[in-house]
């Protein structure tokens, strides 16, 4: 396999699971459960940093969506 295809495939699961941490944040937020969001936030905040720190995504990107989260996070409070 080559290394480019091998870093796709990576890449993709990466960015999956981050898309699915989203989804499962705001579910929490919907819900009402801000001690769960709370906690997920924190695993967020550092699935975001890995990613970004490995090249998966842009730093800036990985910053905006942490700040939106945390910004969604606080006016549920």
């Amino acid at each position: 396999m080559r290394n480019s295809a091998r870093k796709k495939l990576h890449n993709h699961s990466v960015k999956s699971r981050l898309h699915s941490l989203e989804r499962s944040f705001v579910r929490l937020l919907d819900t009402g459960k801000k001690d769960d969001a709370t906690k997920m936030l924190q695993t967020i905040t550092s699935a975001f940093d890995k990613a970004a720190k490995n090249g998966i995504v842009h730093r800036a990107t990985a910053n905006r969506k942490k700040s939106r989260l945390a910004l969604r996070l606080a006016r549920v409070k």
